[in-house]
């Protein structure tokens, strides 16, 4: 049965929303993945799509840092890897933005300004939803890794 937003989870952290916290939240990804066998680049892309949320929400929802908690929860089921994010900012859905159509090595005088990190992170994900409990925004996000990612 797949986990819902709000099932218990292997570890769970809470970082300020403050741009100080990112080291913080790089190093709970490496640390799970490394302990889990995961790959190197797996712990990597889980930091960056964290960063990608906690920078967006500390910028677009909060209007700037604060000590609001983010959750940030990671589970391991063989080969997949679930991501639970949440924070108290207004609610945003960023499944739900729509993607710059505009080819993501275009010339950067050509593209409008924001969404290349929510694309770059979108193309990580086995699976991601999206949705709004308890005045939070939760994210489920899923990557799975293949029997090819080098260790």
């Amino acid at each position: 049965m797949p986990r819902r937003l709000t099932d218990p989870n292997d570890e769970r952290r809470d970082f300020a929303a403050r741009y100080a916290s990112l080291e913080g939240t790089a190093a709970f990804a490496e640390t799970f993945c490394e302990r889990r066998g995961f790959a190197r680049d797996t712990a990597l892309k889980v930091a960056l799509i964290v960063e990608e949320l906690l920078c967006n929400a500390i910028e677009h929802g909060f209007g700037g840092e604060c000590d609001d908690a983010i959750g940030i929860s990671l589970c391991a089921e063989g080969r997949e890897l679930t991501l639970l994010y949440e924070d108290g900012a207004p609610p945003f859905d960023p499944f739900a933005a729509k993607i710059d159509p505009e080819p993501i090595d275009a010339a950067l005088e050509s593209r409008p300004v924001g969404g290349l990190g929510l694309r770059l992170v979108r193309g990580f994900l086995a699976d991601a939803r999206y949705a709004r409990e308890d005045g939070r925004n939760r994210l489920r996000i899923t990557l799975r890794e293949d029997d090819s990612s080098p260790r």
